[in-house]
């Protein structure tokens, strides 16, 4: 088998052409396109799948899990769609918001973690697998948090199935925002719960689903920052309304812890409503660079969720040397709040250098920040050219997003200097007026 080449070659060099040829018309078909097969063979969707995917793949149009050569820093080397080569290009894709995955005492405490843990944890949290590491990253994130007691998990996305099918049951209702994250959406129907969804941040909308089901065990279920708009939630309304109808909240700050509020505790700390959530989910794959997830909650809670969360005790717990990395990259942003104000810098500038050429980010206000192409059959096209010019930013199209909203969803972090966001800028204007995009 070909070895992939060390040598990084320049995007210019990826294509000859001046003007690259139009995309296939299988790139204009979604994932929905292969959902659901009239089969009476399971296996049978496979096939229809594969069809696309062995036509779409080799005209340098399939742009998803290109291999990245070394840690996600400002600037990358990526493997080519189509060959082995590795293209030197400028990073808007990673979240990384501060930087921290690749931050020397990061990976210190993790090879220090290695040589005392080894690599895996070797067992459930609930029998073998809990180690003082996992106790010492559960308190300081209670600490941070301002809870009684936190419970850690092996994936963000298992935190949040684990959570809301533990707690909920059949004849209970969860009412999300309708922009809520899938993990939140799996798990209500693992749960059986009536599940419900709220106009996207609009508490008069919530409020209506809450007076359908008056009487009932209800959670309302919000995110700080929606991963794929970059909005905030209007957490103080969507409170409010939600107490004065007798319902729990929890939010999930996935993208908004460590960065937000005074203290980095998130869009709760910057709203300072800490003490009014009831349950605080969040990742350490975000802003701290790592890996899994964490429930912020009473001491009463994190002993039913050890209990009950099927996601967290039929997995195996969070690899210890994961679990040191993170708690060093969390005692940092306790220490360095000049990372988030670095971080708040790089956003402003570059939404001031998109704002003066009349980018379309939609509603964002963060450090998510979508480049809308509102073209579904274009936007991969797009992210091609996008490579060839040196930049690293993914096109989402649906059913990742609505149909005709895809975008370009670029995330800023505290590791880019102004002269990286402006070449950034740079290249993404050219480029979307080359494609008929920005006039």
């Amino acid at each position: 088998m070909e070895s992939v080449s060390t040598a990084a070659v320049k995007p210019d060099r990826w294509l000859d052409e001046v003007e690259p040829p139009a995309p296939p018309r299988a790139v204009e078909h979604d994932l929905n396109s292969f959902y659901y097969s009239s089969s009476d063979d399971v296996l049978a969707v496979l096939t229809p799948y594969n069809e696309w995917y062995d036509e779409v793949r080799p005209t340098g149009y399939f742009l998803l899990g290109q291999p990245m050569a070394a840690a996600p820093r400002p600037h990358v080397e990526v493997q080519e769609p189509i060959g082995k080569r590795r293209l030197q290009l400028l990073n808007l894709s990673s979240y990384n918001y501060l930087g921290l995955s690749y931050r020397q005492e990061v990976i210190d405490a993790a090879k220090n973690a290695l040589d005392r843990y080894g690599l895996g944890a070797a067992g459930s949290p609930i029998l073998s697998g809990t180690m003082e590491v996992h106790e010492e990253l559960q308190n300081e994130i209670a600490h941070f948090k301002g809870t009684e007691a936190a419970v850690i998990y092996p994936s963000g996305y298992s935190t949040n199935v684990g959570l809301i099918s533990g707690l909920m049951r059949a004849g209970d209702v969860v009412i999300m925002d309708q922009n809520a994250h899938a993990s939140c959406v799996d798990g209500a129907i693992l749960s059986k719960a009536d599940t419900r969804f709220f106009r996207h941040n609009q508490p008069e909308n919530l409020e209506k689903q809450l007076k359908k089901v008056a009487g009932k065990k209800v959670l309302v279920v919000v995110e700080g920052v929606y991963s794929m708009d970059g909005d905030v939630c209007p957490l103080p309304e969507i409170l409010e309304v939600t107490k004065r109808y007798g319902a729990r909240i929890m939010i999930d700050e996935a993208h908004s812890s460590f960065i937000y509020g005074p203290s980095g505790g998130g869009v709760v700390d910057a709203y300072g409503l800490k003490d009014e959530i009831d349950i605080h989910l969040g990742t350490f794959s975000k802003a701290l660079g790592g890996m899994g997830g964490y429930v912020a909650c009473s001491l009463q809670m994190k002993r039913y969720l050890d209990a009950f969360s099927r996601s967290r005790f039929f997995s195996c717990a969070l690899s210890p040397v994961i679990t040191a990395g993170v708690l060093e990259a969390l005692r940092i942003v306790q220490r360095e709040p000049e990372l988030r104000a670095r971080l708040w810098a790089n956003v402003a500038h570059m939404r001031g250098l998109l704002a003066q050429h009349g980018v379309d980010v939609g509603e964002s206000t963060s450090q998510i920040i979508p480049v809308m192409v509102r073209d579904d059959r274009r936007v991969m096209g797009i992210g091609r050219r996008m490579q060839e010019s040196g930049l690293y930013v993914q096109p989402v199209k649906y059913p990742a997003v609505t149909k005709n909203r895809s975008r370009f969803r670029i995330s800023i972090s505290a590791a880019h200097d102004f002269a990286q966001l402006e070449r950034a800028s740079e290249i993404l204007v050219s480029v979307l007026r080359q494609e008929g995009i920005l006039k």
